[in-house]
């Protein structure tokens, strides 16, 4: 038999905190195991009642969420622990700053104006996936065991055709994503010469201050793309939260285009919208990166792709937070390469002969 998945969750609201627990109570293979209504009472909760995951507010009296991730990561560096942030301005900047400290990922409040009922189906919907994703196939090991995780062998991607070098790099990524951008864009020249298009997983704003957090760090320019930009070499445009980013191509220019078509595996934006549309205008002179995250979004966008000619690359299990979207394209055959993330920057470059 599994055993349940075994969630702390930290709130300073009395009522956030019944908002959770009521939403997973239903879960079968949930268990809400404590409750703490500050970051101290997070960490003496972790020690105490060993948790497979924590949900954590940011904003909190005496230690907020920051200061007791900080201090849950010093004796326990790979428990998930999944921050509630508000869709605002300071939210986006705090919720960042926790991945940047690792947290493994975070979900959005529910609306205060919505019904109750409402808040907690949103709860559920955002929470229960990230669970089950962040925590994994370690609930299947035997007590004091491993689970032995069988996967079907990564078939090997078709050799390289003679499409040319890549006119453009292409990176997707969601859980976990935000942290692996910052190890993986610095490390690529500002004189790269390609283009560069992210999309994250990421609400509005989100994804503005995303961009504006590589930016300061990355030697390439980084900013949040907007309908109509010139896509140019040396620098990352990420595209906005809510809106998928396309690639059209006019009188020997290509440019940006976004909109607000339907949601693709979910998602807006879809990183599978942005890797057919490069093919459209590249044809097989493609390069993208697969980095971690829930889901396959990428996985048919990175089958258009590479039948086009185009080459994909993927980063591994060890060293993703969820290897759902690099898994998907890495067991359907479509990955040139499977590479931790710190041996990415050196293939791409690779590739591009940079």
């Amino acid at each position: 038999m599994t055993s349940r998945i075994r969630v702390l969750v930290v709130d300073d609201s009395a009522l956030v905190r019944r908002l959770v627990t009521t939403a997973l109570a239903p879960v079968t293979d949930l268990d809400v195991v404590g409750v703490a209504k500050d970051g101290l009472e997070a960490v003496e909760q972790v020690a105490a009642l060993d948790p497979d995951v924590v949900t954590m507010d940011i904003e909190m009296p005496r230690l907020d969420g920051l200061g007791a991730l900080s201090r849950i990561r010093e004796t326990h560096p790979r428990l998930p622990v999944i921050m509630f942030s508000t869709l605002t301005e300071r939210g986006a900047a705090a919720t960042l700053e926790a991945l940047s400290r690792g947290a493994s990922d975070y979900v959005t409040k529910p609306s205060n104006t919505g019904r109750i009922a409402d808040g907690i189906a949103a709860i559920r919907d955002q929470l229960v996936p990230r669970i089950r994703a962040l925590v994994g196939m370690r609930k299947l090991a035997p007590a004091g065991g491993r689970a032995a995780v069988r996967r079907a062998p990564v078939a090997a991607a078709p050799a390289a055709t003679s499409a040319g070098r890549p006119e453009v790099l292409l990176v997707g990524c969601s859980t976990g994503g935000p942290d692996a951008l910052a190890r993986l864009l610095p490390r690529l020249p500002a004189a790269l010469p390609v283009p560069v298009l992210v999309v994250q997983h990421m609400p509005a704003l989100f994804t503005t201050m995303l961009a504006e957090r590589l930016d300061r760090d990355a030697g390439l320019a980084v900013r949040e793309a907007a309908d109509g930009d010139l896509v140019r070499p040396g620098e990352a445009l990420v595209a906005p939260g809510d809106y998928h980013l396309r690639l059209r191509s006019s009188a020997g220019q290509v440019r940006v285009a976004l909109d607000q078509g339907p949601q693709e595996n979910f998602c807006r934006p879809a990183v599978d919208v942005l890797f057919r549309s490069a093919t459209e205008v590249y044809g097989g002179r493609v390069l993208a990166v697969v980095l971690t995250g829930m889901g396959q979004d990428g996985l048919e966008g990175a089958r258009a792709l590479t039948g086009a000619g185009g080459a994909v690359l993927a980063q591994d299990e060890a060293t993703s937070v969820v290897w759902g979207m690099p898994g998907a394209v890495s067991m359907a055959g479509l990955a040139r390469e499977v590479l931790p993330l710190e041996q990415l920057p050196a293939a791409i470059l690779s590739r591009l002969d940079a």
